[in-house]
């Protein structure tokens, strides 16, 4: 844009939000765009996104887009406009633009071809560095000064004409978003932090709980309420989680925010109507232990069958047994810690921002990814939010620059 080469964007983290916002100003300097300058409190930049790709990056999903933009519930009517503008294909044509095309798996979820994130990461840092964007890294931000120049951790000082903030939620604290935010933004409305896509707490047995922590539980159901989630989950020693507990997540947390706990339905057969299942579990025995029945008749794996077993041993002992293997009830007693969540619920209050995702109250400044009050599932549409919100991030700086 012609006019802003003087001008200095400063960018605080470099998580997916930020980069992308970095991309879309330094893109304009060919145009007499500004300079951008990126902080990033750790050693390196990009931290959670190589974690996440550690069992290959799910970059989005190839979900209709109606349904796909559902997928962030409260949020979803604020998130449709920045999901609208930079949907699922533009992502993937951005990672083919790159070098790194993609592929949609069998659960329809999109991934790189490489699968992994560190290429996908890599080039995008050699692109930023064409652009010219400087990264600087061990630069923690602590706030403004008097004089409104950025502070940071080790002395530094920076003045910039517009400055995003991008610092994530406050899950994975160790690669770098911690959540500490939240104390230098006084009078800026911030729902409280929470985790998201979490497991959650399960008073086992401590037999149930020796037999079977660690292990998975594969093809299975959850309910809760009327919302039902296929997928997998795994047995912790504290409890229960995974992909078909993360998607059902926000339901119970905000349920055992409300009523102290929240009950898990489990169908260890959803394959199989109850019906079928009651037939089969009225036959004769015929001298075998409960536990060869099931695995031999219903074809359960030991967890399920101790999870049955656990149950009859409990609250559940006069339920019958079909009823169990299809609605097996799971009391739920709190979420787990937001440092082993994946991503965080609350933030900045959306109202807070205009529609280029600048704070209201503080001019010149704008806000990205985690750290607006919104969630998503896992399957591609946490990350494809953030770069969205990113894009709508470095759009908005533009346009405001270009206003003054």
């Amino acid at each position: 844009m012609p006019g802003l080469q003087d001008k200095t964007v400063a960018i605080i983290g470099g998580g997916p939000a930020g980069l992308m916002a970095a991309e879309v100003i330094a893109a304009a300097q060919g145009s007499g765009g500004p300079r951008v300058l990126l902080f990033e409190r750790m050693p390196s930049v990009g931290r959670k996104l190589l974690m996440a790709g550690r069992g290959g990056l799910n970059i989005t999903h190839s979900e209709p887009l109606d349904g796909f933009k559902a997928r962030y519930g409260e949020a979803a009517a604020w998130m449709a406009r920045l999901i609208e503008a930079f949907p699922p294909a533009a992502l993937r044509d951005w990672c083919s633009g790159l070098g790194q095309p993609t592929f949609v798996g069998s659960s329809g979820r999109v991934f790189p071809e490489a699968m992994k994130a560190s290429p996908l990461l890599r080039a995008w840092l050699a692109r930023l560095n064409g652009l010219g964007v400087e990264i600087v890294t061990r630069a923690e931000w602590t706030g403004w000064n008097e004089d409104g120049a950025l502070c940071f951790a080790d002395g530094r000082r920076q003045q910039a004409d517009a400055t995003l903030l991008a610092l994530g939620g406050a899950s994975w604290p160790r690669l770098g978003a911690d959540g500490g935010w939240t104390a230098l933004l006084p009078g800026i409305a911030i729902a409280p932090l929470q985790p998201a896509n979490c497991g959650f707490q399960v008073a086992w047995s401590d037999i149930f709980r020796q037999r079977h922590a660690g292990q998975p539980l594969k093809r299975i159901a959850l309910q809760f309420g009327n919302v039902t989630r296929r997928g997998e989950a795994v047995i912790t020693a504290a409890g229960i989680e995974g992909g078909a507990v993360y998607a059902l997540s926000s339901l119970l947390r905000e349920a055992i925010a409300r009523d102290g706990a929240a009950v898990l339905r489990l169908d260890l057969r959803p394959d199989l109507d109850r019906r079928e299942v009651a037939r089969l579990v009225a036959e004769p025995r015929r001298g075998a232990s409960l536990a060869n029945f099931l695995r031999k008749r219903i074809g359960l794996l030991p967890v399920a069958i101790g999870l049955v077993q656990e149950a009859l041993h409990g609250d559940s002992a006069s339920q019958p047994l079909d009823g169990l293997i299809k609605s097996l009830p799971l009391r739920l007693t709190a979420p787990f810690g937001i440092e082993r969540a994946i991503s965080t619920a609350g933030g900045i209050a959306l109202h807070e921002v205009d529609s280029g995702l600048m704070l209201r109250q503080k001019p010149g400044v704008f806000v990205a990814g985690e750290m607006l009050d919104w969630e998503a599932p896992t399957g591609g549409y946490l990350l494809q939010g953030c770069m969205a919100s990113g894009i709508a991030a470095g759009s908005g700086i533009l346009s405001w620059l270009a206003s003054r």
